[in-house]
């Protein structure tokens, strides 16, 4: 793919309607108009992600907000970025535990294409189907311009940077360093137009001290869902939205019955929800919030991904009002 994050459209030259990882495959369905190709968007989502859809073309429609994320398989590689309303089809095999197989058909320009291998493809394919698949095709984003013709799949979780780059230590955060050209990155997750990445490198020992124990910073919403079993227990610093007070009930199940807790959004810039449980002695600092009021709130994951909804819970450590959108 020329670019990451390149658009798949719903008609050509249509509205776009959903973004493309880089190294995605997709099935080209034979149609083709000028620069433009028809391919099908296929992979795995979560269950809790998707719902009923009251459109007779979709089977379900992604019901997360503001988006979810379409993978190759069962916590695979990143497939596509898709927003809340997202119509979709289901495909067979129709789930595996608590994720579940879906499909899309659209259009993507031909400059983003380039055709792969059989044999990267994820399903196998009956003597029957060969010829047909002959003439589809898988097809996956091109590489950036200039690289060479490869016919192998584009492993989505390595990147590089295509120039200088600044390094920061959370979205619209302060500035961490500074990150050479083509220097190896691992790509950790996505959030809009922010990428969180990690990558090795080498210092003097001489400037070194012990890092003392503390708070994890710039960890999203997104990250504890993915694992939430690696976050658990971790005390973390989030900037949040005050939402409202609440008490839990047998929808929450993650959170004591009867228990006090707050929703709010974020971790800023993501629009997600969180809830956070507040010892009762704690809460008359939250009833002077008025809704959407910006908070910083240090606290520890209780439950990375919650049972129905799947946002995070955690337990509030402390609470400085007022705190800005910088370091989630």
């Amino acid at each position: 793919m020329t670019a990451d994050n390149a658009w798949f459209y719903q008609d050509v030259a249509g509205r776009r309607i959903a973004r493309l990882a880089r190294g995605a495959i997709l099935t080209a369905g034979g149609a083709t108009r000028n620069d433009w190709i028809h391919v099908a968007l296929e992979g795995w989502i979560f269950g809790t992600s998707v719902g009923p859809s009251d459109r007779p073309d979709f089977d379900l429609l992604v019901t997360r907000t503001p988006n979810e994320n379409l993978r190759a398989a069962p916590a695979g590689p990143l497939v596509a970025e898709l927003a809340e309303g997202f119509g979709l089809k289901r495909a067979p095999p129709d789930s595996s535990g608590r994720w579940v197989h879906v499909t899309r058909d659209g259009w993507v320009q031909r400059s983003a294409l380039a055709p792969v291998a059989d044999v990267v493809a994820t399903r196998t394919v009956e003597s029957s189907d060969s010829a047909a698949d002959t003439v589809q095709g898988r097809l996956t984003p091109s590489p950036r311009p200039g690289a060479g013709a490869d016919t192998t799949r584009v492993d989505s979780s390595r990147a590089q940077p295509v120039r200088m780059t600044t390094l920061y230590r959370a979205p619209d955060g302060p500035e961490a360093g500074t990150i050479a050209t083509e220097t190896p990155l691992r790509v950790l997750s996505r959030n809009g137009e922010w990428t969180r990445v990690q990558f090795e490198g080498w210092v003097k020992g001489g400037d070194l001290q012990p890092a003392p124990a503390g708070v994890l910073v710039g960890v999203t919403a997104a990250e504890l869902r993915a694992e939430p079993q690696r976050y658990v227990g971790q005390v973390l610093r989030w900037n949040l939205e005050f939402i409202a007070i609440q008490k839990a009930d047998d929808l929450r199940p993650d959170i004591p019955n009867g228990v006090s807790y707050v929703l709010a959004r974020g971790p800023l810039p993501e629009r997600g929800f969180v809830y956070i449980i507040v010892p009762e002695s704690k809460l008359p600092a939250f009833r002077a919030l008025t809704p959407l009021a910006p908070m910083q709130v240090i606290a520890r994951v209780r439950n990375g991904r919650s049972r129905y909804l799947g946002n995070p819970v955690v337990d509030l450590v402390s609470l400085e009002a007022g705190g800005g959108a910088g370091t989630p």
